[in-house]
């Protein structure tokens, strides 16, 4: 069954209206400038702006467009062949790992392997994902850390800030 991307568009928006209204009711916390309503507002106001793009079709034109069916697919689950399916266990998996591995390498050194196994899985060159591996986490460290006062392990390899 296929929705019309109005559809799947418009439920995107009302739930991130949703969340947005919701977050925007939670109290304040007093002394901090950042509380409890900032990351469902963030989020809700990402779904509301996604939503209204897909509903309005922009960024169709740089779809490919579906020749075959039965085309390879992409990433890991292309590589498997017909286990291809097992790739689905892949996020699962990476939090696994996250679990153990975090306290004794940190935050930092276990987000770049998750980054990095994760980038390769969908199919990126060494290139990207390498360059995204060695950016992605110290900018969520700094949210993290800066913007949201969540301290996360150090471990092997400590943030500068």
């Amino acid at each position: 069954m296929h929705l019309s991307d109005r559809i799947t568009g418009g439920f995107l928006v009302l739930l991130g209206a949703l969340a947005f209204w919701g977050g925007s009711r939670l109290p304040g916390v007093p002394g901090q400038d950042v509380g409890p309503a900032v990351f469902p507002m963030v989020i809700g106001g990402g779904l509301v702006l996604c939503g209204a793009l897909i509903a309005l079709g922009i960024g169709r034109s740089f779809e490919a467009p579906e020749d075959d069916a039965t085309e390879a697919l992409p990433g890991l689950a292309g590589r498997l062949g017909r286990y291809g399916t097992l790739a689905a266990l892949l996020p699962p998996a990476l939090l696994l790992f996250y679990v153990v591995a975090v306290e004794p390498l940190g935050f930092l050194l276990t987000g770049a392997a998750m980054v990095l196994v994760a980038t390769l899985a969908l199919g990126a060159s060494w290139r990207l994902a390498i360059g995204v591996a060695v950016c992605a986490p110290p900018v969520i460290h700094l949210v993290f850390y800066k913007l949201l006062r969540v301290p996360l392990p150090e471990g092997l390899l400590a943030a500068p800030w």
